[in-house]
């Protein structure tokens, strides 16, 4: 029997071994997708309410290409978020979130709705109060916040702008709850800028499309582009620095 014992705790600690690496690879794959293939995101504001809530996890794909309508994730483009850039202090989290085990809590970065791709013009209102893309009126029923079905105003800011080449023009889903592209054309701007150049975000920046809710369970959904995009003719070559017919301010 006494022979018999080396063997069992060899072939424990065998085990413990193989279990160690399972755990260290699985740990390393994660990193590898959070860094290159996907991430989760917490939402910490209202400002893309109901499409998405405060506090749901979005998952966003870092190698997909996005378009208008899409719903993407960025980085702030030049102090968008002013001084709410900290995420948490926590180590064990931090490790967590480089791993992907846990969703980021950075605030650094931002969520909204693409409405104009480089070259696109876009503008606000028509006399029926919508926004135009490129000559065509959106119908955003589908997505903006509403209260008893009741849809808030497409923009209560008058603007008229064509998208510069390598940038985008983002809307918040809430628009009376949404410091986007619209209140970003009135920033202050570099000497040699263009004035209104702040309200457009790089492509450079922009981390991916979130392409659904992946928690809670209960409100987990695949996110599609809104039909209305469909209608939207392509835009004129897009120009190297951003047209402003018309700024909100």
């Amino acid at each position: 029997m006494k022979a018999n014992k080396p063997k069992k705790k060899q072939g424990w600690l065998s085990t413990v071994r193989e279990l160690a690496i399972i755990i260290v690879v699985a740990l390393i794959i994660s990193a590898l997708i959070r860094s290159f293939l996907m991430q989760l995101y917490v939402i910490p504001s209202a400002s893309m309410e109901n499409t998405l809530q405060i506090g749901d996890r979005g998952a966003v794909i870092k190698v997909a290409d996005f378009h208008r309508g899409d719903v993407v994730v960025f980085k702030d483009p030049g102090n968008w978020l002013g001084n709410e850039t900290s995420g948490t202090s926590n180590p064990v989290r931090q490790v967590a979130e480089f791993l992907g085990v846990a969703p980021s809590s950075a605030t650094d970065h931002l969520v909204k709705r693409v409405i104009g791709m480089p070259g696109d013009h876009v503008a606000c209102c028509t006399a029926q109060g919508q926004i135009t893309v490129n000559g065509q009126p959106l119908d955003e029923a589908s997505y903006l916040y509403s209260v008893n079905g009741v849809s808030v105003h497409p923009s209560d800011l008058s603007f008229d702008v064509v998208v510069p080449a390598g940038h985008i023009f983002v809307l918040g889903d809430h628009r009376n709850d949404s410091r986007d592209s619209r209140y970003h054309l009135c920033d202050a701007v570099e000497s040699g800028e263009v004035a209104g150049s702040g309200g457009f975000v790089p492509i450079s920046d922009v981390t991916g499309p979130m392409v659904g809710i992946f928690m809670p369970f209960n409100r987990a959904t695949r996110f599609a582009i809104p039909a209305t995009f469909a209608s939207v003719p392509d835009p004129a070559p897009a120009p190297d620095q951003p047209t402003v017919n018309r700024k909100p301010c």
